[in-house]
């Protein structure tokens, strides 16, 4: 027979468990609602938006509707008609949208493909090659990676308009390769590798650039897999680099123009914001398990 006190430690545990369920549903609806609402309010007509926000309209259009109540927002997940023309309107009127979309896709890719090499390569000298400085050094790239931003901002642009690449997806895409979190993530990575893989390739012939493909890469695949869905994150939402070393608004990615794509039209800045919005939520949603498993590997915590 359970004694009392067995049952009070079994309903502390039970509450302990209900009220942490609680919590991290009022989490997740807290971080998905406004990504559903983005997307179910894409699919309605313009004015159909502009009823339901016409309490929080600057020039006053739809107030006068009697469709409109009260003074509140009226936050409706479910289109009265729904309707694709938003999508229209931003893929094909506005034509501006998808030459800064591909803009954005040629800075990001470029700096993924740039940061994996660099930062694996640099990983496997600091994990486990053995010279001189390699602690020293490897202590410079945590404190340029512990750097807000805009303190390096400054000598990237003086570095940009000394080589000529004020004005080029040059000047982002170069110091986008050599980020040092890069580094930092793929180094505690390949320190798990045990080093006598590494002896017995050398005693087998094997030369630094052979054990680095064969053996280490393989098993660094979740290490790489974080570190490209990191990046693509950090990058597809990047704002100051574009506006500090790009002057011409063309050349400019999709992530500065959603600012300036809405203006008058609700609807269309919707769609916009979904389109923008797709690649990373797939990316999420198909290299999730990637993403948990090279940060759980790599011994990162937080």
């Amino acid at each position: 027979m359970p004694t009392w006190k067995s049952r009070i430690v079994r309903l502390a545990a039970s509450a302990e468990k209900t009220a942490l369920t609680g919590l991290l549903l009022a989490l997740v609806t807290a971080f998905v609602f406004p990504i559903a609402l983005t997307f179910t309010n894409s699919l309605m007509t313009e004015s159909e938006i502009g009823v339901n926000f016409a309490a929080i309209s600057s020039d006053g259009a739809n107030r006068s509707d009697p469709r409109v109540t009260g003074s509140y927002v009226n936050l409706k997940w479910i289109p009265d008609k729904v309707t694709l023309s938003q999508y229209y309107d931003v893929l094909v009127k506005k034509q501006p949208f998808l030459t800064m979309f591909w803009n954005s896709v040629r800075m990001t890719v470029p700096i993924i493909a740039g940061q994996l090499a660099v930062a694996s390569l640099a990983g496997y000298a600091f994990s486990l090659l053995r010279f001189r400085l390699r602690e020293p050094l490897f202590f410079a790239y945590i404190v340029t990676m512990l750097m807000p931003f805009q303190v390096t901002l400054v000598p990237n642009f003086i570095v940009a308009e000394k080589l000529g690449l004020l004005g080029s997806f040059g000047a982002i895409v170069l110091p986008g390769i050599f980020g040092a979190f890069g580094v930092f993530l793929l180094r505690q990575f390949m320190s798990a590798v045990p080093y006598g893989y590494v002896e017995a390739a050398r005693a087998d012939g094997a030369g630094h650039l052979r054990i680095f493909a064969q053996i280490v890469l393989p098993m660094c695949k979740p290490g790489l897999a974080a570190l490209a869905i990191l990046v693509f994150v950090d990058n597809w939402n990047m704002v100051e680099q574009p506006l500090v070393f790009l002057d011409d608004a063309i050349k400019q990615p999709l992530s500065v123009y959603l600012s300036a794509i809405g203006e008058g039209e609700r609807g269309v800045a919707f769609a916009a914001c979904a389109i923008y919005m797709a690649p990373m939520l797939l990316v999420m949603l198909y290299a999730e398990q990637y993403l948990i498993e090279g940060i759980q590997l790599s011994g990162l915590k937080g």
